[in-house]
């Protein structure tokens, strides 16, 4: 698949789902989007299939105990690191696959989908995990210089894996960096450099051959994000339109070298759910794009190089309720598309 696919706002998930039975959830996931399913994460299930543990496996001295996540240095432990670095330099993934102990979903998919055209995989990001998983003292490993830049080599190997996986049954894959922790860039809270941020997701997306992208669920410093190797950048648009509406330029600019735009304007939220419509969520997907044409992008762009999805996971919320906002992606995609690309 080429990284100038226009996807014309076809519809797919961002990962999670409240479901415990992994068959169920890869048949709602099927049947309302056909066109790029995305195998279903189910934190729900058991806590190895958290985002923040899923991709775990593997790692030197990785400990886990309920959500928590550390690393205990083995005796091994450096000659296990360099092992890292060795597998990166030969590309050689076949040992960081992810078990249907952590990933029942992704499992059941591969056996349950029949040969999509496209289909959407994702893994956790090297900020968002650095910033998670600890050492035996407490601090993060993503201020440790060594450790960081091991870690996304070994978030590298798991991508590769993931891809090599799906493309069982495509040819055509995306994969989502997923990066809820850049919300916390610039924050007194997160001291990382932007370019220390962006050189590590670039070592995770020399990982991806296919179709590559970043959701964050959350207002971050989207120029940083815009300006790396990514061809589809996901946000939040049920939330977060305004903070991304400010960077018109860098967001043509994205558009122009083919770049794709998920808008994840389907709310997440059961509250929020409560009160939106088919018709509303129209409406309110027109107001997010509307900054960016008064600014030069012309509107039927900004649709062909178009994803609709909801606006995070759906792990939170009723089984009822992650059905509503599939259908209601589907709805929203397929009303788009009727009008601006048939």
């Amino acid at each position: 698949m080429p990284a100038k696919f226009e996807f014309g706002c076809l519809p797919t998930a961002i990962g999670s789902m409240s479901h415990f039975d992994p068959e169920a959830a890869c048949s709602l996931i099927l049947k309302c989007l056909p066109d790029i399913p995305a195998w279903p994460q189910l934190p729900n299930r058991s806590s190895k299939e958290s985002m923040y543990i899923q991709f775990s496996e593997g790692f030197p001295g990785i400990v886990t105990g309920g959500d928590k996540i550390h690393v205990e240095p083995s005796a091994n432990f450096e000659t296990a690191l360099g092992q890292i670095y060795m597998d990166c330099e030969a590309n050689d993934f076949s040992k960081y696959g992810v078990s249907a102990e952590y990933a029942a979903g992704l499992h059941a998919f591969v056996a349950k989908a029949k040969k999509p055209e496209i289909v959407k995989g994702q893994i956790i990001g090297p900020i968002t995990w650095g910033l998670t998983v600890t050492d035996q003292d407490g601090r993060a490993l993503l201020y440790d210089e060594t450790l960081a830049e091991v870690m996304a080599k070994f978030l590298r190997l798991k991508a590769s894996w993931q891809e090599n996986a799906l493309r069982e049954i495509s040819s055509n894959t995306i994969t989502f960096v997923d990066e809820p922790y850049l919300t916390s860039l610039g924050s007194a809270f997160v001291a990382i450099p932007n370019e220390r941020v962006t050189t590590l997701l670039e070592e995770v997306f020399k990982g991806i051959k296919g179709v590559k992208g970043v959701h964050c669920c959350g207002n971050t410093d989207w120029p940083v994000l815009l300006n790396t190797t990514i061809d589809i950048l996901s946000f939040d648009a049920y939330n977060y339109a305004s903070s991304f509406s400010i960077y018109p330029n860098e967001v043509k600019s994205f558009l122009a070298r083919g770049g794709t735009i998920a808008w994840g304007i389907v709310p997440n939220s059961e509250e929020a759910l409560a009160k939106e419509s088919l018709s509303s969520l129209y409406d309110r997907l027109g107001e997010a794009m509307a900054p960016f044409t008064r600014n030069g992008i012309k509107f039927k762009q900004i649709i062909r190089q178009g994803l609709i999805t909801p606006s995070c996971g759906l792990a939170n919320l009723s089984l009822e309720a992650a059905s509503q906002v599939l259908e209601l992606t589907a709805k929203l995609s397929d009303s788009l598309r009727r009008k601006y690309t048939v």
